[in-house]
């Protein structure tokens, strides 16, 4: 074999390779279209819905940035919802750097930045899912046994720390984590029991029509800028808001 025959078949290779990862890249990008949009959400949403699909979820499972309808003109804005044989799997997506400290009994948990001189507190995402998955028990009430996963990932460069005390049905990760994460919802959640599975999936496309309406994102975004603010001590005396 002379080196002009080894220079063609290594450029076939090249050739066959680089066809193969624009047909897995178009096909991937056909079943996101029939879950989302290319401006949906934030990009770690996107990746997550992505990740989901090579994981071999269905497109018609996966439901992207979801406002359930919670009553008074509020919604429970919701990251990702996946539709499986054992219960819904509710998703919230986080993007961080540094140290991540909670537990899931906290209210508040704690970025740290730079080698710890810098401290930021954000609202439990555990207990933020928590309020989700309570929205969709309330919706969905009526349509059958539906058992409820929480799982909360972490995109960024960050290290979540001291993660401790969650609830049985609740993970917490990093995007890495999503395999076993899904294994392990599948190995300690009953089998769900649908009784109206095509209903089931026309309330969640409703949740993801409400957040086309600007209004909805609009008053909802101002309500979640307000109850994440840390009260004051004299509002956490009276219990206010």
């Amino acid at each position: 074999m002379t080196a002009a025959d080894i220079a063609v078949i290594i450029g076939a290779i090249l050739l066959l390779a680089g066809w193969l990862r624009i047909h897995i890249w178009w096909k991937y990008r056909r079943l996101m279209r029939r879950v989302t949009g290319r401006r949906r959400g934030t990009p770690s949403e996107r990746s997550l819905i992505l990740a989901l699909l090579k994981r071999g979820l269905r497109p018609d499972d996966l439901f992207h940035d979801l406002y359930i309808h919670t009553g008074g003109g509020k919604y429970a804005q919701v990251d990702a919802v996946a539709v499986t044989d054992h219960g819904l799997v509710v998703f919230e997506v986080k993007d961080y750097s540094g140290r991540i400290y909670g537990r899931g009994y906290n209210d508040y948990w704690t970025q740290v930045l730079a080698n710890g001189g810098e401290n930021h507190r954000f609202y439990n995402p555990v207990r933020q899912n928590e309020g989700h998955i309570a929205a969709l028990r309330r919706a969905v009430s009526g349509y059958g046994f539906i058992p409820m996963s929480s799982v909360i990932i972490f995109y960024g460069d960050c290290s979540l720390r001291d993660m401790g005390d969650l609830p049985y049905d609740t993970y917490v990760g990093y995007p890495s984590d999503l395999k076993r994460i899904l294994k392990n919802v599948r190995r300690r959640a009953p089998k769900a029991a649908y009784r109206s599975p095509d209903k089931l999936r026309a309330l969640l496309r409703k949740g993801v029509e409400n957040g086309r309406d600007r209004g909805v994102r609009r008053d909802h975004a101002r309500r979640v800028r307000t109850l994440s603010r840390p009260r004051s001590w004299w509002r956490r005396i009276f219990r206010l808001r």
